[in-house]
């Protein structure tokens, strides 16, 4: 039945979310195109500035010595190296002529390169003893790229063919080459690689979900068409926002995965709802306004919450987070307006026509009217004896979280990261064995605090000090390359990065004037991203967690709900850390995942789990709180309550949490280690929330806390009353509805 003309007259009434929504319903056509236009708008959006993207700029020590760089707009040259070895025993490398032919055939080749490389360095040249392994049995070739700017890649490219020119000729000797280019190239198209292959798998999973959760082409093809116009109006917008604020591609596929989550979420409120009133024998407009007053106020309260959430990654001061922030609340922004604006209107245009080209053997759909028989009889069960279940449960998650507290932070190296099946890890890791930090150097860049400093005689015995690889001198700065114990993040690397910075520079440069320091690279810039990160992560913690206390005050007028919530989240959240160290710092399951442990955890995980699950799972969990609340103030006494809410929601959960889940899974199949733990880590806490969580420990603290979980203190009076529904205009009066909200008591789903 679709709603006439007529039906729809008349001014707004009610909240404002009730009014936003009917005056799409009354307006559908015009919201429709206006959210077209919208995403139109944010799509073309970035053509209308022109310039290059902004660029991330590195945290404490690292990013002094970037800017220092940056300042000077000349090309610092790259370094790369290539590791010489006989495949197999034999002489040293001064007595073996297949290796010393292969590398005088490589040193000539790279010449021939039409000045693609400068600074080549030979075992066989003049200080050529410093570039052959202690064993005697490897050499090394080192050079760098030749610049400019533009010409690095063409350069490089020539420099990587000449190398694999050379090997072919000398089969019987492994040339392998590793360096600053080799190494992040690897790590830049294996994140794209990895993500395309999350964003190849998430999305049509996402759609087969959708039709099983719904049986028919025109439900499920609703939420994903919200989900997906926000995503590309929001990728349209991060283009634009690019310019000014570091986006870089892992923030665009975090984007996608967060805004099919709370688009496809939102619209199952929605849908939910609006079913449960149409079966209660309300016409299309007057369910819908339901609709709006009740999920349309938990869509709102849940995107604020995800929003607000999501912005405590901002007082990390770290710039990979802040693209990170803007891109997710621009896409929950989006999402949550889409739902209270073209999605009512959608429903109304649509009407019963909903629910066509229905899917055949599917079966039932989690979204029609009913209440799961298994959550209602756990909940009901748990309701009779609350501590007995409830207590279980927190024990269950207690043992669960017990690894988190020798949980260890360590960035994965390039080596830790993928497998050694990527040749420049091989390289990188046969180098480091034959000579200790060589793949990839510490870059120490020094400049003037005042104009001719650096041309000291005293510059030069300081530098000569540090024994540098290499040095480069540009307009006011020297760069040297001084390697370190390892090239990677472990403690061996750490400590001989802090050594450098703490006793081998300030030795050698501490007491000359006018001259500043700063060390960077590969060790020093996850060094440095960690310890910030670290110091600021109980900040971050409190102001989510504060947050999100006053929000879920405000929305439901109890300081006993919220504190409940937070802690139930804390749990869950705890108890995914301990099994992310179970499995990646402890090697469980490491054959069945496909990785090889390095002792450690990724040092931005924890954090960025605690805020994007502290925000999601909000979502439905905010969402049975307001279905319990609604038939408790409807005269459902507190246990029924429970019951009702739980089991009346459980469709809608289920299935929420079933996409996420899928969308996070995906990263577990990928090469970086890094996606796996956070593939792992935020599947197995939306299993757990979503289960143990939501079924057992929600409903045993409601139990135990009795009607004075809606209490609101008399220091608390002063704030005005919310608005999430009006339990007159959404209970059955009609004989018809009470028998509706029987079978809802009963049925399955």
């Amino acid at each position: 039945m679709l709603p006439s003309r007529k039906s729809l007259t008349g001014p707004p009434r009610g909240p404002v979310v009730e009014q936003i929504a009917g005056w799409s319903i009354r307006h559908r056509a015009l919201a429709i195109i206006g959210w077209l236009v919208l995403v139109i708008v944010g799509m073309l959006s970035s053509a209308l500035v022109t310039g290059e993207s902004a660029h991330s700029i590195d945290p404490g020590e690292s990013g002094r010595a970037d800017q220092v760089l940056s300042r000077q707009h000349v090309y610092v040259p790259i370094l790369e190296s290539v590791l010489i070895q006989a495949r197999t025993a034999g002489p040293r490398f001064i007595e073996n002529p297949e290796l010393r032919q292969a590398t005088q055939d490589l040193t000539a080749t790279l010449r021939r390169t039409s000045g693609a490389v400068n600074a080549l360095r030979s075992p066989l040249g003049a200080d050529g003893g410093l570039l052959v392994s202690k064993d005697g049995r490897s050499g090394l070739v080192t050079f760098q790229i030749a610049g400019p700017v533009e010409q690095v890649k063409t350069h490089f490219d020539a420099a990587v063919a000449a190398v694999k020119e050379v090997a072919a000729r000398h089969p019987r000797v492994r040339l392998a080459q590793a360096g600053d280019r080799s190494l992040s190239a690897a790590v830049d198209e294996g994140i794209k690689g990895d993500f395309q292959r999350a964003e190849y798998f998430s999305f049509p999973l996402t759609v087969v979900i959708l039709l099983l959760v719904f049986g028919s082409l025109i439900a499920a093809g609703v939420p994903l068409l919200l989900a997906v116009t926000t995503v590309a109006g929001t990728f349209g917008f991060l283009e634009l926002i690019g310019r000014w604020i570091p986006i870089n591609s892992a923030t665009s596929s975090m984007v996608l995965l967060i805004g099919l989550a709370v688009g496809i979420d939102y619209s199952l409120f929605y849908l939910r709802r609006q079913r449960e009133e149409r079966a209660a024998g309300r016409g299309v407009v007057e369910a819908l306004r339901i609709t709006a007053r009740t999920s349309g106020h938990v869509v709102l309260v849940s995107g604020l919450t995800v929003m607000l959430c999501v912005s405590g990654l901002l007082l990390t001061g770290l710039d990979n987070f802040r693209g990170l922030t803007i891109g997710a609340v621009l896409v929950v922004g989006l999402a949550m307006i889409g739902s209270v604006t073209v999605l009512p209107a959608l429903l109304a245009l649509l009407g019963d026509r909903v629910d066509k080209a229905r899917i055949p053997w599917v079966g039932r759909r989690r979204t029609s009217v009913g209440r799961s028989r298994f959550w209602s009889a756990v909940a009901r069960a748990v309701v009779r004896r609350p501590l007995v279940w409830g207590g279980a449960a927190v024990l269950a998650l207690m043992v669960m979280t017990l690894p988190a507290f020798g949980m260890r932070l360590q960035d994965a190296a390039v080596t830790d990261s993928l497998p050694r099946s990527v040749p420049v890890v091989d390289a990188a890791l046969r180098m480091q064995e034959a000579f200790p930090g060589a793949p990839a150097p510490a870059t120490v860049v020094i400049w003037e605090k005042r104009k001719g400093a650096l041309e000291a005689p005293s510059v030069d015995q300081a530098v000569e000090a540090t024994k540098p690889t290499s040095t480069v001198k540009l307009d006011g700065v020297l760069v040297l390359r001084v390697p370190l114990a390892h090239f990677g993040t472990g403690e061996a690397a750490n400590r001989s990065l802090e050594n450098l910075r703490g006793q081998t520079l300030p030795a050698a440069f501490g007491s000359l004037d006018g001259v500043g320091y700063a060390v960077t690279g590969k060790t020093a810039v996850p060094y440095d991203f960690t310890k910030q990160l670290t110091s600021r992560t109980p900040l971050v913690f409190g102001f989510v967690l504060v947050l999100a206390f006053v929000l879920l005050v405000v929305s439901f007028r109890s300081p006993a709900v919220p504190l409940v919530s937070i802690a139930l989240n804390l749990l869950s959240i705890g108890a995914a850390y301990g099994v992310l160290s179970w499995i990646f710092q402890d090697g469980h399951f490491s054959s069945a995942l496909g990785f090889t442990p390095y002792g450690g955890v990724v040092g931005w995980l924890p954090l960025f789990m605690f805020v994007i699950l502290f925000g999601l799972s909000m979502d439905y969990h905010i969402f049975i709180l307001s279905r319990i609340r609604e038939h408790h103030a409807a005269g459902a006494g507190v246990r029924d309550a429970i019951v009702i809410g739980v089991g009346s929601s459980a469709g809608v959960v289920t299935s929420a949490a079933v996409i996420m889940t899928a969308a996070f899974t995906v990263f577990v199949v990928l090469t970086a280690i890094e996606y796996k733990m956070m593939g792992v880590g935020l599947s197995i806490a939306i299993l757990i929330d979503a289960t143990l969580v939501r079924g057992v420990l929600l409903p045993a603290a409601m139990s135990l806390m009795g009607a004075h979980a809606w209490a609101l203190p008399r220091w608390l009076r002063w704030m005005p009353k919310g608005s999430a529904y009006n339990p007159a205009l959404s209970t059955p009066s009609s004989p018809r509805q009470t028998r509706v909200l029987d079978n809802v008591t009963r049925s399955d789903s």
